[in-house]
């Protein structure tokens, strides 16, 4: 199963289709059976099913568990042994259960390269898509009053470059190189309001450079530096 998936359409499908599957084999299961047990009783033994020991995989940024031992299985053959008949009636679902997460699992595996093919992590129209309800606060006192030019960015971000991040020149550029009296914020500018692409999932923080020219997004997993050959700001006079 996975342990951290980002909650977007990619990830809400996935879930449905997996689920889809279970209730498919889960009633082909019951209609087979002489004995008819309860719904209810027969969802109380897939979720049990589901419970496995596992081990951790990272790929992409993403945790997985893949599943080793059904531990949910052993659980429920303990409680069901000395009833006669119940553990043939719900042994089946229990181990449906369990082979499901090798579903979930493959399906999440496909789903990635989807997700990232659909919201394609290196373009800014991603994390910025809507702009209707955007607006500029400042978050540094060197920061000046400029207003958001929401056609103009929209119009750049297909055409704006991802440029490497220097952290460190510009941690020094800001706080070594200068007096506290002169010194001036690289990115002063947040855009707030802004949506990302509908479906995506991403929490982001949008950061405008001094220029106008230039936005730093970002998530909690990464930051990415964008450039556009004209400001989006327009600053007052």
């Amino acid at each position: 199963m996975i342990v951290n998936f980002d909650l977007n359409a990619i990830g809400v499908f996935t879930g449905i289709l997996a689920w889809s599957v279970i209730g498919f084999f889960a009633y082909q299961i019951y209609k087979k059976q002489m004995v008819k047990p309860k719904v209810w009783k027969i969802l109380m033994a897939i979720l049990v099913g589901l419970f496995s020991f596992s081990i951790n995989w990272n790929m992409n940024e993403t945790m997985f568990r893949i599943p080793i031992l059904p531990l949910g299985v052993w659980i429920l053959y303990f409680f069901c042994k000395g009833k006669a008949g119940r553990w043939q009636t719900y042994r089946t679902f229990a181990w449906l259960g369990f082979l499901m997460n090798f579903v979930f699992l493959f399906l999440t595996l496909v789903s990635i390269p989807i997700y990232h093919m659909i919201y394609s992590e290196n373009e800014p129209s991603t994390y910025i898509s809507t702009v209707e309800n955007a607006s500029i606060i400042t978050i540094h006192p060197s920061a000046k009053n400029p207003t958001l030019k929401e056609e103009k960015l929209l119009k750049q971000l297909s055409s704006m470059s991802q440029e490497k991040i220097y952290s460190n020149q510009w941690y020094d550029d800001t706080y070594k190189n200068h007096e506290l009296i002169d010194r001036k914020e690289r990115f002063p500018y947040q855009l707030i309001g802004a949506s990302p692409k509908w479906g995506s999932g991403l929490n982001t923080i949008i950061y405008i450079e001094d220029d106008g020219k230039g936005i730093l997004i970002s998530t909690p997993k990464k930051q990415l530096y964008f450039r556009s050959e004209e400001s989006i700001l327009e600053r007052g006079e």
